[in-house]
């Protein structure tokens, strides 16, 4: 990184962790005893509620040396990501199926543990993503509480992005977009991050929207949509602008 993408990363994480543990103070006395409720009546394998909202450790990770190419944007923290053995995104199922992808596809350089900042849409955490809603159903405060940090992850992380790729092409991921778009959980999200990139065009040219890792569907998506002798990471942008498209 250079030293201005150092210095923004370092402002970010810095302004996240104290929002993130501010959340936590406010929300997670009322989210605990939610998530029990919901996760009892919408998901059989019961398990422990240790982080409703949860703030990425792995950025404390991230070093003045390390070599950021893409910022990836996941859903929100799932049962291993708010675990205390873990407390990081994406390192359940879909995260283990990304980082296998990149291994086996070596022309995109890109290791996903080291090259990538992974963020979410809200650092709210529940079972399943959809679970979001029931929780937004059942409190008008943690409705907000879903909004608020939708809006503020959109915001920061434009902020982040739009610093970071003046300097070099660092690249924006939306990974999911099935919640990003009208109607959806996360359409705030996605009409708060266009508005922050309103005077950031050239930035907004590297955002790029695909498939989740999950069942595997980012890699089913961008095999389905590489037409023959088309190099893997032609393909990709071409397919994560025209999704792009599709949602804005």
């Amino acid at each position: 990184m250079t030293e201005t993408q150092w210095h923004a990363l370092c402002d970010f994480r810095t302004d996240f962790k104290a929002k993130c543990a501010e959340w936590d103070e406010t929300y997670s006395p009322l989210l605990r005893p939610l998530l029990q409720k919901i996760t009892a009546e919408n998901d059989s394998t019961p398990y422990s509620i240790e982080n409703p909202v949860v703030y990425n450790t792995a950025l404390d990770d991230i070093t003045a040396d390390s070599d950021i190419k893409v910022i990836v944007i996941g859903d929100n923290p799932g049962k291993n990501e708010q675990s205390n053995a873990f407390k990081k995104y994406l390192v359940g199922q879909s995260g283990k199926i990304a980082q296998s992808f990149f291994e086996k596809n070596r022309e995109f350089a890109l290791d996903f543990r080291k090259n990538t900042i992974i963020l979410n849409k809200t650092p709210i955490h529940t079972a399943k993503t959809v679970h979001l809603k029931l929780l937004a159903k059942a409190d008008p405060r943690i409705f907000e509480a879903i909004r608020e940090t939708q809006m503020y992850m959109a915001q920061k992380t434009a902020e982040l992005h739009i610093k970071m790729a003046r300097e070099s092409a660092v690249e924006l991921w939306l990974v999911g977009y099935a919640e990003i778009k009208k109607h959806g959980v996360f359409e705030l999200y996605r009409e708060s991050l266009k508005n922050a990139y309103e005077n950031a065009p050239r930035s907004w040219e590297n955002v790029f929207a695909f498939q989740h890792f999950s069942m595997n569907r980012f890699a089913i998506d961008l095999k389905a949509h590489t037409p023959p002798d088309t190099p893997l990471l032609t393909a990709l942008k071409n397919l994560g602008r025209a999704h792009k498209r599709e949602l804005f």
